[in-house]
């Protein structure tokens, strides 16, 4: 009796539907899971055929289903099973997967039904192929966008003195522009980027404003680019659970200095990353890479989200064993009511505009906090700046 009590408690409060039918094909019971996914009442549907619950082609083929379980005497998996779709009570329908068990009882054949509803996965799904959509249409369009810039290139390198010393160098570089340009999505990008420095490097003394321009166009592509490229697999191996965290010691302060260096090659004009550490210990037990992923991200949300001629302020500390991080802006800021999903995947304020982002960045820094222990809390107000804390305990 206990066992049996126990039994229908596990029934009754299941996350899936189940349901029992006999070898008609009639519902027996009904739990309150599937009630729910089909819209029914349990006296509405127990004692009908099961197929009362399935539009076509489903609704026909199901005595053929039970029929096929009867002759082969091979019940289906519980787990495995098969897709099928549901029929509401109100007409709608939803897809779900089905594994169908042959049970003995009371000297005679049922088979129970486990329902399991797919209705999120088929959205996510669609969702992913909505977004590697638009990402192939964007890398379409700043392919389109390297190759007009390297023509521009072309021309203004054309306008320049004969005496350019590097205008060998100059022609070899823009060669291999134009044959990065024409490859695939996955050409690497940290080649483009590097060539797009040099040539800014060697086009300095004669002050063009096309070459500046145009280099300028090719470091924003291929930075947008590299970002939606590393966040979507960043998503990716977080979703898979292939991060782990591998902790070692090293300098906080180093690490942080060289971002600092690196961040401010890409800061918009007059715009300046100030640093600043307190505490006397500097060394960290953490992982690094996902640190300093999380301190990139932050910084170079605080450079896309603010103006020029600006601060950026980022901060260290280290004490009592306790390690905290702080970016603050003074950029556009987060609408009141939109804060409270700033970490959820592919979210972006309505303030953003044409300001290029994937809505990952926040949520990967979340998770690579989380990974390590962390917390992370922020502060925003609209034109006024935006402020990221990261505090991690007993390091």
């Amino acid at each position: 009796m206990e066992n049996a009590k126990l039994l229908d408690a596990i029934i009754q409060n299941a996350i899936d539907g189940i349901i029992t039918i006999d070898d008609r094909g009639q519902i027996e019971t009904i739990n309150p899971a599937a009630c729910i996914l089909f819209g029914y009442e349990p006296e509405e549907v127990i004692g009908k055929n099961v197929s009362h619950l399935m539009p076509p082609p489903d609704r026909n083929r199901h005595d053929e289903y039970i029929s096929r379980y009867q002759h082969t005497g091979v019940p289906h998996i519980i787990g495995i099973g098969r897709e099928v779709t549901g029929l509401r009570k109100n007409g709608s329908t939803f897809p779900f997967r089905l594994a169908v068990s042959e049970v003995g009882f009371s000297g005679r054949k049922i088979y129970t039904g486990f329902i399991h509803d797919l209705s999120r996965q088929k959205e996510a799904e669609e969702q992913l192929k909505n977004y590697a959509s638009h990402l192939e249409d964007l890398v379409e369009e700043r392919t389109q966008s390297l190759k007009e810039t390297v023509m521009a290139l072309q021309d203004a390198k054309e306008e320049v003195s004969l005496s350019l010393v590097k205008e060998k160098e100059l022609g070899q570089l823009k060669s291999r522009f134009v044959s990065m340009a024409s490859h695939e999505f996955r050409t690497p990008l940290s080649a483009i980027q590097l060539s797009a420095s040099l040539v800014d490097k060697y086009a300095q003394p004669y002050e063009n404003e096309n070459i500046r321009k145009h280099v300028g166009k090719i470091k924003n592509a291929v930075g947008n680019l590299t970002t939606i490229l590393n966040d979507f697999l960043s998503l990716e191996k977080l979703e898979a659970g292939k991060v782990e965290p591998a902790y070692l010691r090293f300098d906080l302060v180093k690490l942080s200095e060289e971002i600092t260096e690196e961040m401010q090659l890409i800061a918009k004009s007059n715009q300046h990353i100030i640093y600043q550490h307190t505490g006397k210990e500097c060394l960290v037990t953490l992982d690094q890479n996902l640190l300093k992923n999380c301190i990139f991200n932050l910084i170079s949300n605080a450079i896309k989200y603010s103006g020029e001629d600006t601060f950026i302020e980022f901060n260290t500390e280290i004490s009592d064993g306790n390690c905290l991080i702080a970016i603050k802006d003074n950029g556009i800021g987060i609408p009141d009511k939109e804060q409270e999903h700033l970490f959820e995947p592919f979210f972006r304020a309505n303030n953003t505009g044409s300001i290029p982002g994937t809505g990952l960045g926040l949520n990967i820094v979340a998770r690579y906090t989380k990974l390590m222990n962390g917390e992370i809390e922020f502060s925003s107000e609209v034109n006024r700046g935006t402020s990221f804390k990261i505090l991690f305990s007993n390091i």
